[in-house]
């Protein structure tokens, strides 16, 4: 409802639309009126045997009508309004589907900054409770300074960390902001997803969608239909135009004062355009040569189109995975820092060990975050890239969100 780009999509459709009755009007009749009066001054020789001077208010009203019979630009003019508006619509449509998609992939940028955010919060707190555990072994002498020494870099490395990942959400909310132009406040977070591949689970299919689908294609076909149209209309410049013209006058108020000229007329006009000093030819191939641009510009549509659509079937394939094997990596990583703990405490394994484990663990759990939300991300961009993000869509992603964990 706030988006500029939505905003002018509609604005410039409005202004196409509009385009339609304008070339319309060129076939329908066009009516005149005018009026004019003045005051003249006289000296007349050789009407009589003295010289006329004198001074007299002419007046003339007038009213004329113009019709035309034939003119071949009108018509193409109207199958470009027509094409121009098709294609307005598309450019509407594919607005609509990318602001939908620009504001699913920030919303679950800031939940995966937020997550990032808490794993740092946590990493640091456990590397806190490790360095008050290796500064109190070496106060009773159990402990060793180096031991002291490498659990504060890693402290100060995760303080480091957590200042950055603050930072990141709160860039993260901005692009929020600036996509929804509203305050980010608290989000609903999504506590339990059962991943999905793409459906159906065949590249074909959903390449045969886009192309048929995606409006940024059907936009640049109706822009190419526009320039091909310019191209008959730069031709048509060289036919001739038939218009049938109507008049009625009155003049009153002439040298003769009782004068009194009241007439009305009809004709047929026919003009033959012979020579423009060049400009129909120059048209013609200025036509030409924009409709040869954009017809690469849809081969290089379809063929991005393609790209887009291969790419995101890829990546909600491989999300599926990668979801799957995070999970029981941070399962993993938990079971081996918990054992790790335990081993330091007994003496079994070393400060080294619980460092890497803590790291690892962090690691683990932002990959799982990461995973998490590009599954949901991936969902839209397969859609979005096919051409057929929906609201239902949208929707439908919005049920598997629940309050914050």
């Amino acid at each position: 409802s706030t988006s500029p780009v939505i905003a002018q999509a509609r604005a410039q459709l409005d202004a196409d639309l509009a385009g339609k009755p304008l070339a319309r009007a060129a076939l329908l009749p066009h009516i005149n009126a005018g009026a004019s009066g003045g005051m003249n001054t006289a000296y007349v020789t050789g009407f009589g045997a003295q010289p006329l001077s004198t001074g007299y208010h002419s007046d003339v009203f007038s009213a004329s009508l113009t019709e035309s019979i034939f003119n071949g630009q009108v018509f193409t003019a109207m199958k470009q309004a027509e094409s121009r508006i098709r294609a307005s619509e598309a450019a509407l449509a594919f607005a609509e589907q990318m602001v939908a998609l620009e504001v699913a992939q920030s919303y679950f940028s800031v939940l995966q900054a937020q997550a990032n955010e808490r794993v740092a919060q946590q990493q640091m707190d456990l590397l806190q409770r490790i360095d008050d555990q290796t500064n109190a072994n070496l106060k009773v002498g159990t402990g060793d300074i180096i031991s002291v020494q490498e659990v504060q870099a890693q402290l100060d490395a995760a303080k480091a960390d957590l200042i950055a990942a603050k930072n990141a959400v709160e860039v993260a909310k901005n692009q929020l902001e600036r996509l929804t132009h509203q305050p980010v406040e608290t989000l609903q977070d999504i506590t339990a997803l059962q991943a999905t591949g793409p459906q159906p689970d065949t590249i074909g299919p959903w390449l045969a969608t886009a192309l048929k689908n995606q409006p940024l294609l059907q936009q640049a076909q109706e822009t190419l239909n526009v320039s091909e149209q310019q191209v008959q209309f730069a031709k048509r410049a060289r036919w001739p135009t038939l218009t049938l013209s109507g008049i009625g006058q009155h003049s009153a108020g002439t040298l003769i004062p009782p004068v009194a000229i009241d007439q009305i007329g009809a004709s047929i006009n026919l003009s033959i355009p012979i020579y423009e000093g060049g400009s129909t030819r120059a048209g013609i191939h200025q036509a030409e040569a924009l409709a040869r641009a954009s017809r690469a510009n849809v081969v290089n549509i379809q063929d991005q189109i393609k790209l887009d659509t291969q790419t995101a079937f890829l990546d909600l394939q491989n999300s599926v995975a990668q979801f799957q094997a995070t999970q029981q990596s941070v399962t993993s990583a938990q079971v081996s820092l918990a054992g790790t703990q335990k081993g330091y405490e007994i003496g079994s394994r070393s400060i080294i060990d619980l460092l890497t484990a803590t790291t690892n663990y962090a690691a683990a759990q932002r990959n799982y975050y990461l995973a998490l939300y590009s599954q949901l991300v991936a969902r839209t961009q397969l859609k979005a890239a096919a051409g057929v993000l929906t609201p239902l869509d949208i929707e439908a992603i919005n049920n598997l969100l629940h309050g914050n964990p």
